[in-house]
């Protein structure tokens, strides 16, 4: 009947201080997505979530609402009026490893939505689709900031501060980025909260250190919008110092992004809620072959170039 695909997604500059009203940039992954894909099914059954990459079936009724992407569905059909829910069957599959800072959940979310607004044949703007799946993120990981449903509902790259609107974000020009996957799954809600604990404990250590993410941040908007490629790469390393004084890198992490930079990569941090993940670098185009073998030859379980445009 319908189908739909949502990016996946990649922090560039501020997570984990973003959750304290600093800035982030955030931007869409190319080459990874989820898709849902709505089909109709048995009659008088309402709606059923088939998702074979967790080994889930679920039917959406008021007692599947711990269940995130079947809390999100039903939240999605009041939205859409669909009372009582059509006989239909959404099938979720995607290529985003799970737990790895590249919004595997909020990219499953927003598959669902768009699809079954399609299958309904109505309209969603961006915004409606990026509060739908918010929902499902609060399900997903406790306080979240609202980066991942906000960059991948718009599907561009977006200047992100909690609590107002998301700015599309101009490039001078294509960022050409290497991710490396640690290959070890991290929830983020575990990192966050641990964050949350360590500011509550030492709060004035803490906000010292949002402020400098803050104070990198804004400098990465200024090198991006001037295209200063090796200013940039300076200011993901320094990012990345600033999230190992967090505490929310891993020796996996910090093992990969110094083979990135030994490799010839202009910079290189994690990305996401770290402690596993995803770390990215960036290259000249010339050289993300060299970085992406890199990666691989350090443990990366995976590899694989992208250009942010």
């Amino acid at each position: 009947m319908f189908q739909a695909s949502a990016p996946g997604k990649i922090i560039l500059f501020g997570e984990h201080a973003v959750v304290y009203g600093r800035p982030a940039i955030a931007a869409p992954v190319t080459g990874v997505q989820a898709t849902a894909t709505v089909t109709p099914g048995r009659p008088g059954h309402g709606l059923v979530l088939e998702l074979p990459d967790v080994g889930q079936r679920v039917a959406v009724t008021a007692d599947s609402a711990q269940q995130p992407l079947a809390h999100l569905a039903a939240l999605a059909l009041h939205a859409l009026a669909l009372d009582p829910p059509p006989a239909w069957v959404v099938t979720v599959r995607s290529t985003i490893p799970l737990a790895s800072g590249l919004g595997s959940g909020a990219a499953a979310a927003t598959a669902i939505v768009t699809a079954l607004a399609g299958a309904a044949g109505v309209a969603l703007d961006p915004a409606q689709v990026s509060a739908l799946v918010y929902e499902s993120e609060k399900r997903f990981h406790g306080t979240p900031s609202g980066v991942d449903n906000t960059v991948i509902a718009y599907g561009q790259p977006v200047w992100f501060v909690r609590g107002q609107a998301p700015e599309p974000f101009a490039l001078r020009r294509p960022l050409t980025l290497v991710i490396g996957d640690t290959g070890i799954a991290s929830p983020t809600s575990i990192a966050v909260g641990d964050v949350r604990r360590a500011w509550q404990a030492e709060p004035a250590r803490s906000e010292a250190l949002f402020d400098d993410i803050s104070e990198t941040t804004w400098a990465a908007r200024r090198a991006i919008e001037e295209g200063d490629g090796a200013t940039l790469g300076r200011l993901l390393d320094r990012n990345h110092g600033a999230l190992q004084a967090l505490g929310v890198s891993s020796a996996e992490l910090d093992r990969l992004c110094r083979a990135a930079r030994q490799a010839g990569a202009l910079g290189a941090k994690l990305s996401g809620g770290g402690r596993g993940g995803n770390m990215i670098a960036l290259t000249a185009p010339a050289q993300a072959s060299q970085v992406t073998a890199a990666l691989l030859a350090a443990g990366a379980t995976r590899a694989f170039a992208t250009q942010i445009a």
